[in-house]
């Protein structure tokens, strides 16, 4: 149970937004708000939620503005909220790292802005790490939008295992499916929380103190394989552990699905993944 008195908040969440849907934003918003209800007996100090505009369309701020007036989302007496704008876009990591010090509590929460927590979420997530002191950062069970599952949680990967998952080869990718379901962690029970290797950062909870002692994320990596940058780094602190008790659901996609821009940026930090961590080809 959480009940440790603080100056800081207990929990600190943090959303980057770069031209994101606000239709998805609200959904986000709103499971999230529900989540942090759960938490009013357990935290002896209101949540900080904040939230970065990373230099979107000029008129985006003010529909932004306009959704979370509507919302009233900063008179919950049980949230400390605050949204801030970046005229440059510092990227998934840049935009996190500059959030993670303007609210540091106890434990820091990354959430994509397309995903939508249970009601439980939080409160499964934090009783767990409390319990649990060698756990530095973990990851929940996750759905996509259309209920099937999604696999956050990953191996380390070689460089066939990221072609096979991008490429538009399904027949390719049923041929080697054995070998896709190891990387992904599709052994890992449902029930049964698991140390892990590799987390993802749409929905990454971590103790603030770990990372920040291993640096934050490291921002040459613009978009994409951040989050394993930042596993491998973590992982000299504690344990990785995928908590499914902790569900969510994502609402993202593929790098592939959202244009050549996106691939050119996965395959330039998949680069810098493996020069700065090991290659593995097959």
């Amino acid at each position: 149970m959480i009940t440790e008195a603080s100056n800081a908040p207990t929990l600190s969440v943090s959303i980057v937004v770069h031209n994101s849907c606000l239709d998805q934003l609200r959904i986000t918003l709103n499971s999230l708000l529900v989540s942090v209800a759960a938490l009013e007996e357990f935290l002896p100090e209101p949540v900080a939620i904040t939230l970065l505009d990373n230099c979107s369309a000029p008129d985006y701020y003010e529909k932004l503005q306009a959704l979370l007036s509507d919302m009233a989302i900063a008179e919950s007496p049980s949230l400390c909220f605050a949204l801030h704008r970046s005229d440059k876009n510092s990227g998934f990591g840049g935009g996190h790292n500059q959030l993670s010090r303007l609210q540091p509590g106890r434990y820091f929460l990354i959430l994509n802005p397309d995903v939508e927590l249970a009601a439980d979420a939080l409160r499964e997530a934090l009783g767990y790490l409390e319990s649990h002191d060698e756990v530095v950062a973990l990851n929940p069970y996750c759905e996509r939008g259309d209920g099937s599952r999604e696999y956050l949680c990953k191996r380390y990967p070689s460089v066939l295992d990221l072609l096979l998952r991008g490429l538009p080869l399904a027949g390719l990718r049923q041929l080697f499916s054995r070998r896709l379901a190891y990387y992904e962690y599709r052994d890992a029970v449902a029930e049964d929380p698991r140390p892990v290797t590799l987390l993802s950062g749409a929905c990454l909870l971590c103790r603030s103190e770990a990372f920040t002692a291993v640096g934050r994320f490291d921002e040459r990596f613009f978009m994409y394989f951040e989050d394993f940058d930042l596993s491998r780094r973590l992982k000299s602190r504690g344990e990785l552990v995928f908590l499914p008790g902790m569900r969510i659901v994502h609402h993202g996609g593929f790098a592939a699905r959202k244009g050549s821009q996106h691939i050119r940026w996965f395959a330039r930090s998949a680069v810098r993944f493996f020069n700065l961590h090991g290659w593995r080809l097959l």
